[in-house]
Order: C-alpha cells, then sequence, then structure tokens
C-alpha cells in the first residue's frame, strides 16, 4: 500500500475516533455531572462520607468501568457485529439466525424486543438526568437560581427537540471538538484535585471495593444502585459501531475517555476525603469560583450532545423496528444528501419531546431522576448479555464451558447492578419500566396483528398459477401499460389486482407483482437488490430484498430489473395497492383491546405510497373491509 493510501487511512482513523467522541460517548462522559453525588447524596440511600467509604467506591467506581465497560462492550460484546452493525436489534436478528420456529425463537424475540423498549426509556431519562445536572451548576453559584433551573431545562429540551428536524449532520462537526474540551476539562479538574490528596489513588487497588462490600453489605448493595451510573452510556458504543467501527471506538475510550472519566471521578473523591461539605455538588465545585459559569456552558452543550445521541438512536431503532415488522411505518426524513442514517422521524421525535417534558415537571431535579435511571440501563445490558451467550454458541460454535466462563462474569455483574436498581422501583423506577413495557406492548401488538391480518388475507384468496392459466382460455381484455401489485403472499393473486378486474373488467399488458423482503443483516447489495421471474402471459413476479438498514425506495429498486428483461418508464406504470378497513370483533386470535390498538396503528401508519417513495401520481388504491 502506497504511503498517499496509509496516510488517507490514518486521516480517515482519526476523523472517525473524533466523531465516535462527539456522538458515542456524549452520555458515559456526561456521568460525573451526577453519579458521585447520587452516591453519598442521594436521599434514598446516602453512603456516609468516611475515609474507608470513598476509597471503596471509588474503587467500585474503577472497577465497574474496567469490567463492563473495558472488559465486556470493547473487548466481547462488539465482537458479536452484525455484519458491522450493532445495537440490541442488530443483536436480536444475529441470535435468530439458524433458531426454527418454536419456544426458543419466541423467547430471544420477546428479550431483543423488551431490551429495545428499555432503550426508548432510556431515550427519555438520558435528555431528562443530563441536562437537569448541568443547569442545577447555577444553583452552586447562587440559590437565586433554584425557580429557574426547570423552565430553563425545559426551554434547552424543547430547543433540542426543534432542531432535530434539521439533521444533525451540520452540527455533528461541532461534537467531536466540544467533546474534546470535555474531556479535557474532566482531566485537568481532575488532576488539581488528585494533586491536593494523592492518598485517593489507593482506591485503584480492588480490596477497597471488596472491603466495602463486605464491611457494609447492605449498604455496599443499595450504593450499586448509584454507582450504576458511571456506567449508563455503556450499551451507545455497541448500538453506534456500525457508523463508526470497532476499532475507533476502542480507541477513543482508552485514548481519552476512560483516563478522563477515572481521572475525573478520583478528583471528585478527592475534594470529599479534604471537605465532605463538597457533596453539595462535588463536580461544580471541583472548578474555582470564576470558572462557574463557562462550566455550566460547557455542561449543558456536553448534555445537549449526549442527548443528541440517545435521540438519534431512538430514530435508528424504530426504523429498525419498523423494517422488521415490528412497528407500523411512520414518515421518515432524511436529513443528509450524503450520508446514509441521518433521519428525522417526527412522530418519535414529539413522543420522546412529551415524555421528557413529563419527566422533568413530574421528578423536578436530577436527584429524584437518578432513581429512575439505572434500571433502564442494567436491564438492557442483561439482555444483551443473554443475548450475546446465544450468538456464541450458534453462530461462533463456542463450547458451553467456554461461552459461561466468558459470559456468566459479566451477567453476575449485570444482576447485580440490575437487582439494586429494583430497590427503585416505587422511587422513580416504575417510570422507563412502565414507559418500556408500553412501547413493548405495541412492538408485539403490531407484529402479531400484521400476523393476524395475514391469515385473514390468504384465508379468500386465490392461487396465482391457475390464474395465469386461466387468461390463456382468452375472454380478458388487456390494456397499455405496466401494472405493479404490491402483496406480501407473492403465491396468490393480489387482492388488489381482484378488485381492479371486478371494477374494470381489464388487465394490464403487462403485470407485475412485487414481494417486498426484510432480511436479518443490516444491508443487502445492490446486485441483490431484486429477483426476478416470469411467469407467463406477461405476468413478473419481483422480489425486492432490503436489510433492516436499507431505506426503502421502490422506484430505484424496479430500475435494476432491467437486468434480467424487465425494464419500467415510470411514466406508464400504474401502482395498485389495497388499502383494508379494520373492523374490530371480539375473536380467539388476538384480546380485543389488542384489535382495538393494532386497528388504531394501522389507520394512523403512514402511507406505502410516501414510505417506499412511489410517486403519488402513479398511485391506485383499492379499499377492502378485513374483520380482525
Amino acid at each position: 500500500m502506497s504511503n498517499a493510501a496509509n496516510a488517507h487511512d490514518r486521516t480517515q482513523f482519526r476523523t472517525l475516533t473524533l466523531a465516535a467522541l462527539g456522538v458515542v460517548y456524549g452520555d458515559i462522559g456526561t456521568s460525573p455531572l451526577y453519579a458521585i453525588r447520587e452516591v453519598f447524596a442521594s436521599p434514598h440511600h446516602p453512603v456516609p462520607i468516611t475515609p474507608d467509604n470513598v476509597l471503596g467506591i471509588l474503587s467500585l467506581v474503577f472497577w465497574a468501568l474496567m469490567l463492563v465497560i473495558s472488559g465486556k462492550y470493547v473487548s466481547f460484546i462488539m465482537r458479536a457485529d452484525n455484519r458491522g452493525e450493532g445495537g440490541i436489534m442488530a443483536l436480536m436478528a444475529l441470535a435468530l439466525r439458524g433458531v426454527g420456529e418454536g419456544r426458543r425463537r419466541d423467547a430471544i424475540l420477546l428479550l431483543g424486543l423488551f431490551g429495545a423498549a428499555l432503550f426508548y426509556g432510556d431515550g427519555v431519562i438520558t435528555p431528562t438526568i443530563s441536562v437537569l445536572s448541568a443547569v442545577e451548576g447555577l444553583e452552586v453559584i447562587t440559590p437565586a437560581f433554584k425557580p429557574f433551573v426547570i423552565p430553563l431545562a425545559l426551554i434547552i429540551l424543547v430547543f433540542l427537540f426543534i432542531i432535530q428536524r434539521h439533521g444533525t449532520a451540520s452540527v455533528g462537526r461541532l461534537f467531536g471538538p466540544v467533546m474534546i474540551l470535555w474531556f479535557t476539562t474532566l482531566t485537568l479538574l481532575g488532576i488539581n484535585s488528585i494533586l491536593l490528596e494523592p492518598g485517593v489513588l489507593r482506591a485503584l487497588n480492588p480490596a477497597w471495593a471488596i472491603g466495602f462490600l463486605t464491611t457494609h453489605p447492605v449498604l455496599g448493595f443499595f450504593s450499586l444502585g448509584a454507582v450504576v451510573l458511571v456506567i449508563t452510556g455503556g450499551e451507545a458504543l455497541y448500538a453506534d459501531m456500525g457508523h463508526f467501527g470497532r476499532k475507533p471506538i476502542a480507541t477513543a475510550w482508552f485514548g481519552m475517555v476512560l483516563p478522563a472519566l477515572l481521572i475525573n471521578y478520583f478528583g471528585q473523591g478527592a475534594l470529599l476525603l479534604d471537605n465532605p461539605s463538597a457533596i453539595e455538588n462535588p463536580f461544580y465545585l471541583l472548578a474555582p469560583t470564576w470558572a462557574l459559569y463557562p462550566m455550566v456552558a460547557l455542561s449543558t452543550a456536553a448534555t445537549i450532545i449526549a442527548s443528541q445521541a440517545v435521540i438519534s438512536g431512538a430514530f435508528s431503532i424504530t426504523l429498525q423496528a419498523m423494517q422488521l415488522g415490528y412497528l407500523p411505518r411512520f414518515a421518515v426524513h432524511h436529513t443528509s444528501e450524503s450520508q446514509m442514517g441521518q433521519i428525522y422521524l417526527p412522530a418519535i421525535n414529539w413522543l420522546l419531546l412529551g415524555a421528557v417534558a413529563a419527566a422533568v415537571i413530574g421528578f423536578g431535579s436530577s436527584s429524584n431522576i437518578a432513581a429512575a435511571y439505572g434500571i433502564a440501563v442494567t436491564g438492557t445490558m442483561f439482555i444483551t448479555n443473554l443475548l450475546a451467550f446465544v450468538v456464541a454458541r450458534n453462530e461462533w460454535k463456542w463450547r458451553l464451558s467456554l461461552a459461561l466462563l466468558c459470559l456468566v462474569p459479566f451477567g453476575i455483574i449485570d444482576l447485580a447492578f440490575f437487582s439494586a436498581n429494583s430497590t427503585k422501583i416505587i422511587d422513580g423506577g416504575w417510570f422507563p419500566l412502565v414507559f418500556g413495557l408500553l412501547v413493548f406492548t405495541v412492538l408485539t401488538t403490531w407484529k402479531r396483528g400484521r400476523q393476524v391480518l395475514h391469515e385473514k388475507l390468504g384465508q379468500d384468496g386465490i392461487e396465482l398459477a391457475p390464474f395465469i392459466e386461466s387468461l390463456a382460455l382468452g375472454g380478458t381484455t388487456r390494456v397499455p401499460g405496466t401494472a405493479v401489485f404490491l402483496t406480501g403472499r407473492p403465491e396468490g393473486v393480489p387482492r388488489a389486482m381482484l378488485h381492479s378486474l371486478k371494477h374494470y373488467k381489464v388487465l394490464h399488458e403487462r403485470m407485475v407483482i412485487v414481494t417486498i423482503r426484510i432480511f436479518d443483516v443490516p444491508y443487502v447489495p445492490e446486485i441483490d437488490r431484486v429477483e426476478v421471474k416470469a411467469l407467463g402471459q406477461d405476468f413478473w413476479q419481483v422480489t425486492v430484498q432490503y436489510g433492516f438498514k436499507d431505506e426503502p425506495d421502490l422506484p430505484e429498486a424496479l430500475t435494476h430489473c432491467a437486468h434480467f428483461g424487465l425494464e419500467f418508464d415510470m411514466m406508464d406504470t400504474s401502482f395498485f395497492l389495497g388499502r383494508e378497513t379494520l373492523i374490530a370483533r371480539f375473536g380467539k386470535e388476538m384480546a380485543y383491546w389488542r384489535v382495538l390498538l393494532f386497528s388504531a396503528m394501522f389507520r394512523n401508519a403512514t402511507s406505502i405510497t410516501a414510505f417506499f417513495r412511489i410517486p403519488s401520481n402513479r398511485v391506485v388504491e383499492l379499499g377492502s373491509q378485513v374483520v380482525l
């Protein structure tokens, strides 16, 4: 490889690493704003500020970051990539490969869907706690700012969600440099405090963590519910792997993020050893008085970036769920002409804003919302662990002993954190669980409703092959042009075709039956986009294939049919689509309330025309009624 190529690769690698700093590490990078304070000042189970307790907690923080983030995610979980893509939906798709129908498949599906649902809960909590904790720095300057904290946080959050429609491509270039400034500031503040109290570095010895947990087993257990705040955002490393790659994310972690976080946490610990009253807000009190206003501004910028990453993640996982058939079609706006994945979903955006605003007003402070934070994160982490075990056994063909040896220790850690957080369900942990349960209900209801609808539509269907053979006998008038019919049942005659024949008494010269299939891989290569089969009598069967992260564009996909002798002139092509009106009835297939929920989602789903980018002036819709 030439020197020029090597230089280009190094430049690209540095660019990806910088971008990863800005997008991937916003969440975990802003945890120093509140994590240590919640351990020692939580209204639920505060840990007394003594030298031994401070060193014990810092040791727990150090080993939590080393074992969960460095060990589990960076060194292990990120190897479970679905053709380069990460995240719980991609991991679920990977775990389902080679698993037949039955209880095992159902269990994997339920685990993956519930983990995805909890991610939405995290998408509500992260902007709330991050922005609130940043703005609360104003209270450190003067208590007179306290009445303005919630209104200011709401203004910032509303602004953040309003600008989503413009996309993050232009703002994204600023994220990396801002986060470099943020992590550099964390490091400098921490070093300054550690130099005044260097004995705090003894906490690197795991004996302090073990001693704290054995000396105060009950208090130590409850403290894990706050210590987990230092690893929130760890799932983002895996979820964003497809955008940046494993190596840039790992380089950013070990090269800047991990050292900055540890130095700042130890700096806060050193401050508490020297001045226990600093627990009021140890993060901001690390800074000199003159730097408080700039620190509040920088913290707010960092938390906006952290929130942006989670919101973008919610858009991405929603698109994946739509493609895999777990959510109805939502309007998807592509905000960048050059970058894939830059999308905006208005419905999800406003839903998240409403939930975030309710959380800010309902909880009122970052300390209150902290009780709700850990349970969604630890639940997702534990589910990721279980799915990774399935992948290790099925995909990687690991021996059972090796898989257990690698994953059981991580599972025990996840369970310990989840159990500690489960004690805070009454204090606020119910919020992400209820939100996640609602999302889970929507995901499973839509999937089951689609299955029932497909079965109902197939009950009175006509097989395609005999229908085409009957046309050879004559009697049906053929008119010029091409007609395209979308169907999920390629072996049967599309209902829209039957309705068209019933009403117009004619068929087009060329009849194209299109079935769209979504695979459990992120992207399908362009060369495999379509499969074309001639059925006789100028009938054609086309299968259009997408991955769960592909962006559907049916007219563009149909241009690939020219390689198989099937060319389309869009000005001479009509798309015939079925529009079913659902009638809810009490039945055995689904509970009545789920039928009502599915019907409501079905009515409000974005039209096929918009979702598949079909020219609206080329579409003919034919309606029918279906009783569920």
